[in-house]
């Protein structure tokens, strides 16, 4: 059986793909199976895949390299790599799951698989404004509930009580949570 990991790039059936999550299954004389949850790594869509323990997985190198995000053009997203300030552009339906948590002059990782950029990683935390959410009531406190806000970037996510509309928080991009509030 293959070593694989979280987080691993490989490539099955010619396109990239990372691995979100894997099992292993040995059903009795029969062979092992190995059980893929893979996120393609150009248009961001998940699929399920079974291998049988003698397949051969390729493993992809990726390159990781500083870039910020410029500006948006209609549908295309466009980044400064931070080395070679070079212009390079993502469609809006490649990076869609990220865009709730960058916004112009963010500082991001751009993902490349054999020279070819591939993807945006975010920063693992973002410091984001609320511009929308249900006034808190007196007495509210941090342990209290919780309310959905709307962030500058459009994402809306569960924050506590007491925050406000011009409250600058503090999310976790990799679990989608609200940390702190910011000064």
């Amino acid at each position: 059986m293959p070593d694989v990991r979280k987080g691993m790039a490989i490539r099955y059936n010619g396109e990239i793909y990372f691995i979100v999550d894997f099992s292993h299954t040995h059903m009795g004389r029969g062979g092992a199976t190995l059980r893929l949850k893979l996120k393609n790594a150009t248009t961001g869509l998940t699929k399920d895949v079974s291998l049988k323990d003698d397949s051969e997985i390729e493993e992809v190198h990726i390159e990781r390299r500083p870039a910020t995000f410029s500006y948006i053009e209609g549908e295309n997203y466009h980044f400064l790599d931070s080395e070679t300030y070079e212009d390079i552009l993502f469609k809006k339906d490649q990076i869609e799951d990220i865009l709730g948590y960058i916004k112009e002059g963010m500082e991001v990782m751009i993902l490349y698989a054999e020279g070819m950029p591939i993807n945006v990683e975010p920063p693992t935390f973002v410091e984001l404004e609320v511009v929308e959410t249900d006034p808190g009531l007196k007495g509210d406190t941090a342990s209290g509930g919780s309310k959905p806000a709307k962030l500058e970037t459009g994402k809306v996510i569960q924050v506590p009580l007491f925050i406000q509309v011009g409250d600058k928080i503090r999310i976790d991009t990799r679990s989608d949570k609200y940390i702190e509030r910011v000064k």
